[in-house]
């Protein structure tokens, strides 16, 4: 858990670039060895800007979701965000912003995001019902939805379509929606796949108004009721998220060729937490949803083909 002193401290003896790409590509193995093994599907001259990335954002999380997040405060999350300009003025203060300064120096990434992502981080510390959907999605943009317009930047877009002398001053179109969307349905099926873990902390992510429909209370929650109640409000909330997936899936065609590979296998693995939750008959509470290893494997082929074909 990092804690902020009273302002960002300067670096004494900074670590090479290479030396904090390393740090960044080992707090992923820590935190997410599936993530870890998704990203090395990414083209090796972008990957280690991938691990950059991702190590603020795991940081970010971290100060409200880690172990010691019960001492976060609002000055907290003010004092990593002026950490956050420091990175984007070129002046990392610590070891792991060193690989994300030279990041930010090589592709267009626009700091928005990453303030957005600190925005999340601040519903988090006084926020633990959301009233509608709208919402919540809100609140999965900030966390989630972010984390797909960083990324984007680095991934590529494709600009093959524009090669020909009438297209000549035609930008290539980029998937902006459709890369909010990806983070949007990841955090969704996140909210479902973790609905008991996060009733033990007091956190109610699904909206209430969607609990009020299917005449499910939070009690009900509480005490993990898997009834014909809940089973219709879960095959609501996953047809949702289905959704976003879907309207996810038309962007991954506009990335560059070599980024298609890496986001088609996240969607598949992602989706199918989905599936396992169906198998699990809806229980969130007592069974925990997640995906094989060997399922992950088995659908690299077809994720292959789609980044090919689609």
């Amino acid at each position: 858990m990092l804690q902020l002193p009273d302002s960002p401290p300067r670096m004494k003896t900074p670590v090479s670039v290479d030396e904090s790409y390393k740090l960044c590509r080992q707090l992923i193995v820590k935190y997410s060895t599936t993530f870890y093994i998704g990203t090395l599907l990414v083209n090796k001259p972008k990957r280690k800007h991938i691990w950059a990335i991702y190590a603020w954002c795991r940081r970010t999380d971290e100060l409200v979701d880690g172990p010691a997040s019960a001492i976060t405060t609002p000055e907290t999350l003010d004092l990593w965000e002026q950490q956050l300009e420091s990175i984007f003025a070129g002046c990392p203060s610590d070891s792991f912003d060193v690989a994300l300064v030279d990041t930010i120096q090589r592709f267009p990434i626009d700091i928005q995001p990453f303030r957005d992502m600190i925005a999340g981080q601040r519903m988090d510390l006084y926020r633990t019902r959301y009233q509608t959907f709208e919402e919540l999605y809100l609140y999965c943009y900030r966390v989630a939805g972010t984390v797909g317009l960083m990324s984007t930047a680095v991934m590529g877009v494709d600009a093959s379509t524009n090669t020909a002398p009438w297209n000549c001053h035609q930008q290539p179109y980029v998937p902006t929606e459709e890369a909010i969307t990806l983070g949007i349905a990841h955090q969704l099926t996140n909210i479902l796949r973790d609905v008991g873990e996060d009733a033990k902390r007091g956190r109610i992510y699904i909206p209430q108004e969607d609990l009020a429909r299917f005449n499910y209370t939070e009690q009900d929650l509480f005490q993990g009721v898997v009834d014909e109640r809940w089973r219709s409000l879960m095959r609501f909330q996953i047809a949702r998220a289905r959704q976003f997936y879907l309207k996810a899936e038309k962007g991954i065609s506009h990335l560059s060729a070599d980024a298609r590979l890496p986001v088609w296998a996240s969607l598949m693995h992602y989706s199918r937490i989905l599936n396992i939750i169906e198998r699990n008959d809806y229980n969130v509470f007592t069974q925990r949803a997640y995906v094989p290893q060997w399922q992950k494997l088995r659908a690299l082929p077809v994720a292959w083909l789609r980044a090919q074909v689609l």
